[in-house]
């Protein structure tokens, strides 16, 4: 059997929860983590901004906060990599959290084990000093949303990189979708075994591919339900904004099946459509069907043009902009909004847009920290965010 909505699974873990009050790191403790022996900072709530050389640890800083969510984090990152050259004995990164979701202590990291040992588990994380069941526990405290230059290919690159960044919009609002994106990677690499190894036992196959059903169907649905969210509040920005509306949609067999039946019968019918294909599969090596082949389709819309044609500068401002509906949409959501990533972003966004996304995000309401090599780039935020000139493994107050 399927799972619920989005829509209803966020109502159920957020009901109780106060709106729109903003959730921000009130202090932030780095430990061995990349070129930062050790460093703290107190932020207020509000606008954060990073200033310093290439090189300097900017984007270092932003990747530490990105762990205080599920994942590998931004740069996708190893924990070897991500531990200090000569540390020996693993990274921390411990956040205060205050806001909408209430207060908490949250650390993470390998800290207290050499990096070796624990490249082979994954990160400890610890909540008010208890150890954490999982990383999905962070969720319950903050939201984070990221915008790096890496993503600037996003819509000419490949598909799995509009995928994983489609489920990382999901799981801001939905908790349950790691797991479920975690499961139905699981059972897919038994079945590409089974493939493999020319195995032939119906019974082995019927149990994974039942799995792959049921858990695939729901990835598909959890899409479906936030492109359709998002485009309700894609719908709310101004036909001739700084940023362009967008008009999105999923390509994949499952999510198209939605609006045409009901998922327990897309669910069946991708189970049969399993069993049918493993002649073709073992042929291939590997399963050919299933939410992990599906993509998302872009186009800009006052140039009704497909966004991997468009402009380097066109293309950022329509990714810009969705992200920015996407923290729209779990501050309306959740009860609060997201704490916000954005790597170098005033560096690709001419004056006009740079102006318009700082006044965004002061409208907002949220933490959003945000780097740049030049910090004549962020004057008009003077006396609206707090600045912080980073160099060599040090941050200190600009």
């Amino acid at each position: 059997m399927s799972e619920p909505s989005v829509q209803a699974t966020l109502e159920a873990v957020t009901q109780d929860r106060p709106t729109e009050s903003q959730t921000h790191i009130a202090r932030l403790l780095l430990t061995d983590f990349r070129n930062y022996a050790r460093v703290e900072l107190d932020l207020a709530p509000g606008l954060v901004v990073l200033t310093g050389d290439n090189g300097a640890g900017k984007t270092n800083m932003l990747e530490a906060v990105s762990l205080l969510t599920p994942g590998r984090g931004l740069r996708r990152a190893t924990l070897e990599e991500m531990a200090r050259g000569g540390a020996g004995d693993g990274f921390a990164v411990h956040a205060r959290v205050e806001g909408g979701f209430g207060e908490a202590e949250i650390g993470t990291g390998t800290a207290g084990e050499r990096v070796a040992v624990a490249e082979a588990s994954t990160r400890k994380v610890r909540i008010n000093g208890a150890a954490a069941r999982s990383a999905d526990a962070m969720l319950d405290w903050l939201r984070i949303v990221w915008l790096t230059p890496a993503m600037d290919a996003l819509f000419a690159g490949p598909a799995s990189d509009r995928r994983r960044f489609v489920d990382r919009l999901v799981l801001a609002i939905d908790p349950a979708h790691g797991r479920r994106a975690l499961d139905y990677e699981k059972a897919m690499r038994g079945r590409n075994r089974l493939l493999a190894d020319q195995v032939n036992d119906d019974r082995w196959f019927e149990a994974i591919e039942t799995q792959l059903a049921e858990t695939g169907v729901a990835i598909a649905a959890a899409r479906v339900e936030i492109v359709r969210l998002l485009r309700a509040m894609i719908e709310r920005l101004p036909a001739e904004g700084a940023f362009p509306q967008a008009d999105i949609a999923l390509d994949g067999t499952l999510e198209e099946a939605f609006g045409s039946a009901p998922a327990v019968e897309i669910e069946e019918g991708f189970r049969r459509a399993l069993a049918g294909n493993r002649h073709r599969d073992r042929a291939a090596g590997r399963t050919l069907e299933g939410p992990h082949r599906s993509d998302l389709l872009v186009r800009h819309r006052p140039k009704d043009m497909p966004a991997a044609l468009c402009s380097t500068g066109e293309q950022k401002a329509l990714l810009t902009g969705l992200v920015l509906s996407h923290a729209r949409l779990v501050a309306e959501l959740a009860g609060a909004p997201p704490v916000l990533l954005l790597d170098e972003i005033a560096a690709h966004l001419d004056a006009g847009r740079r102006a318009a996304l700082f006044d965004i995000l002061v409208d907002l309401n949220c933490q959003a920290f945000m780097t740049g090599t030049d910090r004549s780039l962020f004057s008009s935020l003077e006396g609206r965010a707090q600045f912080f000139r980073v160099s060599g493994g040090t941050i200190t107050p600009d």
